[in-house]
């Protein structure tokens, strides 16, 4: 088997962790090998021909079932109607103090919903006014809760201008950064990207594409909150916030609370950052990845999956 071959395996592996089949030039342009568009055409037709990886539909997939091509399908189509709302959350949400970039992530990033979809947003923030943006975004969420819409506001990955470099440098997050939806915030998410270039390593084929042409601009009482927050007053409240924020998740994780998932709750939480702990999720898939990989190049056991 060529190398390219394999690496079409360990492509179609990733995302077949959450039942997603690929189009050849998706296959392409999450290639972890800069190969050509041929090379992987020709790859594809000798792995399709031994019944190593399955043609579906328009998709690749490494089981032999449609219903994973109609479900890819439906999801593409109501994820459009899902975009339409997380683009007007994202106009209000860039309102708020302090917000300097915001994008859609998580499945909704990738063209892909259900009826029980989240809308996902990462976030960046001012240096060292994070926590004063995350308290009042979360406070304003509270309100969502009255109307059913919380789901619209999942806001759980920020990061400030000091820390937009993803320590955590592996596929799971490589992925997430690179199918992030730019909303607004234009030159402060590529500057986000710049500092995040390691994850040509992975996908150099796949280039982040910012489409925010021209950003609004924030209202005169966002203008005057930052004024008043700005100095000594600013720092103090923000490390106060943080603080507060970090003995109530403790609380939360001591306590084995659940999300509405089933997954335990817990977050990593610095002065720079706030975001899902990594030993949740993140960790789980990339096991996941590693067992599916040597099953797929020994051909064994595919089946473990997480949900899009």
């Amino acid at each position: 088997m060529t190398t390219t071959a394999q690496n079409i395996l360990k492509t179609l592996g990733y995302f077949d962790l959450f039942q997603y089949p690929l189009t050849g030039e998706e296959i392409y342009t999450f290639n972890s090998a800069g190969v050509t568009l041929r090379a992987v055409n020709e790859a594809l037709d000798e792995l399709t021909g031994s019944k190593s990886v399955f043609k579906i539909g328009e998709f690749f997939s490494l089981h032999n079932n449609y219903s994973l091509a109609e479900r890819r399908r439906n999801g593409n189509q109501l994820a459009t109607a899902h975009l339409i709302t997380a683009r007007r959350v994202a106009k209000f949400l860039y309102r708020f103090p302090y917000v300097k970039g915001i994008a859609v992530s998580g499945s909704l990033s990738k063209n892909f919903a259900t009826d029980k979809t989240d809308i996902d947003f990462f976030i960046i923030t001012t240096a060292n006014r994070l926590w004063i943006a995350r308290t009042c975004m979360h406070l304003y969420k509270k309100i969502t809760f009255l109307r059913g819409r919380q789901n619209w506001f999942c806001m759980n990955y920020y990061v400030d201008e000091n820390a937009m470099e993803i320590p955590e440098k592996n596929i799971f997050t490589a992925v997430e950064i690179i199918t992030l939806l730019p909303m607004h915030g234009k030159e402060c998410l590529d500057r986000f990207i710049e500092q995040n270039k390691w994850t040509d390593s992975f996908f150099p084929l796949k280039n982040f594409s910012n489409t925010v042409s021209v950003d609004i601009e924030r209202g005169v009482l966002g203008k005057l909150f930052e004024k008043i927050f700005a100095g000594r007053l600013g720092d103090y409240a923000d490390t106060r916030l943080m603080s507060i924020t970090e003995k109530r998740w403790r609380k939360k994780v001591q306590n084995h609370q659940l999300n509405s998932r089933g997954e335990h709750l817990g977050m990593s939480i610095d002065r720079h950052f706030s975001k899902p702990d990594p030993k949740n999720f993140q960790e789980k898939v990339l096991r996941a990845y590693a067992e599916k990989v040597d099953d797929i190049l020994q051909h064994r056991n595919l089946s473990a999956v997480f949900v899009l």
